[in-house]
């Protein structure tokens, strides 16, 4: 059961990012076949690696935070001894984390809203509530993401230790 948390927290979105990789070229790679070389159009794969790219594309959020990888104001914070910019890294790291948790409600509505109409896209007849959930795993899974980075520069900030950027 340990193995199986320690690659869920080292590998789920790059996992799932590239299962989506893959998945959105085969897609489209189908869909490009049939349509020079049998001549039929296929209605759904488009729609399909729509919604497959947004869900990548919201995955991507928490991988980033994952991995620090963002805009940030290096040179400023380069400026800071370690323990320093551990203290500013668990400033921006609590403001990060009050915003998505701001968010977190209106993706709770915009997913119960898509619950509670039934909408189901044109071609793939998916519950459409399948795509609106996008923003809110993603935001759940950032809040996780940022909770152990705010850790990681806790600990640094407190011990003065070499904890991760």
């Amino acid at each position: 059961m340990k193995k199986v948390f320690v690659w869920l927290n080292d590998s789920l979105e790059e996992f799932l990012m590239v299962a989506s990789l893959i998945l959105m070229t085969l897609i489209m790679g189908i869909q490009v076949f049939s349509r020079y070389v049998l001549g039929a159009s296929l209605s759904w794969s488009e729609e399909l690696t729509r919604y497959i790219f947004v869900w990548a594309g919201f995955l991507s959020v928490s991988f980033c935070t994952k991995r620090c990888i963002s805009i940030k104001i290096e040179q400023f914070v380069a400026m800071f001894p370690r323990r320093g910019k551990a203290v500013f890294k668990l400033v921006n790291h609590t403001l990060e984390l009050i915003f998505f948790f701001y968010l977190m409600p209106f993706a709770v509505k915009y997913l119960m809203s898509a619950v509670e109409s039934g909408q189901v896209s044109p071609a793939c007849h998916i519950p459409m509530y399948y795509v609106q959930a996008a923003p809110l795993v993603s935001f759940l899974l950032v809040s996780v993401r940022i909770m152990q980075r705010w850790y990681i520069e806790f600990q640094t900030a407190r011990k003065g230790g070499y904890g991760e950027g």
